[in-house]
C-alpha cells in the first residue's frame, strides 16, 4: 500500500462515492463540453483536497460525514481544476501532470470558458443548496488565489519581496486553497462551531505553507519530482532559500545576484552559479527549518483531537507534506 492509499484508508468508502457523484455533476448537454470534462477527470491528481475534506469531517464529526460534506468536496475540485486550467492559459502552459492541458488540445478560447463553466458550476452546486457558509469559505479562497498570483507577478517585475510579503504570497497563492478544505470539511459537520471551523482552517494553511515551501526546496535538487531544476529562478520567482540568500548577501553579492535573476535566467550556467550560491550561504537548510516549523504548527493543532483513524490519516499527510520526493 503507497503512501496516498494509507492516508485514503479511512474514507475509501466516501472517496469512492464522491468519484461518482462528481462524475454525475460533471454532465451537461453539450457534447464538445462533455469530451472535456471527461477528459478532464480522467486525469485528476491525487486528489489530496478532497480527501482533506473527508478526513477533517470525520475527525470532527465523529466519524460521520453527510451530503454537504460530498457538495464541499465537489465545490473544491471544481473550484480548483478551473484555477489550473485558467493557470495553464496563463502560463501559456502546453502539459498539466504529464498530459496535455486543455489549452494545448482545443486552445485558449475553450480553455478559458471551461474554466468559467466549471467556476460556475461550483458557486451553483452551493447556492441551489443553501450552502452559503461553505460557499462563503471558497470565495475566500478564490479571492485570495488572485491577489496572491497578482501579488507575485508584481513583485517579479521588481524583485523586492521581502520574506514577509513571499510569506503572504504562498498563503494567498496555494495554502489558501488547503485550508479551504479543512475549513468546509468542519463546516458541513459542526456548521454552528465558528471556533471548531477555524481552527481547521488555520490547520490547512500552515500545511500549505510548508507544502510550497517544499516546492521551492524542489528548485535546487535534482532528482525525478516532475519539474526541472531551476525552473523558478527562469521564472524569476523569489522563494525562501533565494531570499535568505539575498538577505545575507553583501551589497557585491546582492547586485550579482539581482541582476542573475533579472537579466541572466535564461542562461543555463549562471542559474547553476545561483543555486550554488544559495546552497553556499545556507537558504536550504534556513527554508527546511521554517517548513518544519510550520509542520509542528500543524501537529500540534492535530495533538488537540482524541485518537482516531482519520487523525492518524491527517498526521501521515502533515508529515507526507515534507517528507514527499515530487
Amino acid at each position: 500500500m503507497n503512501i496516498v492509499q494509507q492516508i485514503q484508508s479511512p474514507i475509501k468508502t466516501e472517496m469512492e462515492l464522491f468519484e461518482k457523484k462528481f462524475h454525475k455533476s460533471m454532465t451537461t448537454k453539450v457534447a464538445l463540453l462533455n469530451r472535456i470534462t471527461y477528459y478532464i477527470v480522467n486525469r485528476k491528481g491525487k486528489q489530496m483536497r478532497p480527501m482533506f475534506v473527508f478526513l477533517v469531517a470525520k475527525m470532527v464529526g465523529e466519524g460521520e460525514v453527510n451530503e454537504r460534506t460530498y457538495r464541499g468536496a465537489s465545490v473544491i475540485e471544481l473550484i480548483h481544476t478551473a484555477t489550473l486550467v485558467h493557470d495553464d492559459v496563463v502560463d501559456d502552459s502546453n502539459k498539466r501532470r504529464g498530459f496535455f492541458s486543455l489549452n494545448a488540445l482545443w486552445k485558449n478560447k475553450i480553455a478559458v470558458l471551461v474554466g468559467d463553466y466549471l467556476l460556475a458550476k461550483g458557486l451553483l452546486l452551493s447556492i441551489d443548496n443553501g450552502d452559503f457558509d461553505l460557499l462563503r469559505i471558497i470565495s475566500v479562497a478564490v479571492r485570495e488565489m488572485s491577489e496572491g498570483e497578482l501579488l507575485q507577478i508584481e513583485k517579479a517585475r521588481r524583485l523586492d519581496i521581502t520574506e514577509e510579503i513571499y510569506y503572504e504570497i504562498i498563503r494567498q497563492k496555494t495554502a489558501t486553497l488547503i485550508a479551504a478544505c479543512c475549513g468546509l470539511g468542519a463546516a458541513s459537520v459542526q456548521p454552528d462551531n465558528a471556533e471548531l471551523i477555524e481552527k481547521m482552517r488555520k490547520f490547512g494553511e500552515v500545511i500549505g505553507m510548508a507544502f510550497q515551501i517544499k516546492d521551492d526546496l524542489f528548485d535546487y535538487t535534482d532528482g525525478p519530482i516532475g519539474k526541472p531544476t531551476g525552473i523558478d529562478i527562469k521564472e524569476k520567482k523569489m522563494t525562501l532559500p533565494l531570499i535568505y540568500a539575498l538577505n545575507t548577501s553583501d551589497a557585491k553579492e546582492r547586485k550579482w545576484l539581482i541582476n542573475s535573476v533579472k537579466n541572466h535566467n535564461e542562461d543555463k550556467r549562471r542559474v547553476k552559479e545561483v543555486i550554488a550560491f544559495v546552497k553556499e550561504k545556507g537558504g536550504l537548510e534556513y527554508a527546511t527549518t521554517k517548513m518544519i516549523a510550520y509542520q509542528q504548527e500543524a501537529l500540534q493543532i492535530l495533538n488537540q483531537f482524541p485518537e482516531s483513524p482519520y487523525k492518524d490519516s491527517l498526521v501521515t499527510m502533515v508529515n507526507y507534506v515534507i517528507e514527499r520526493k515530487k
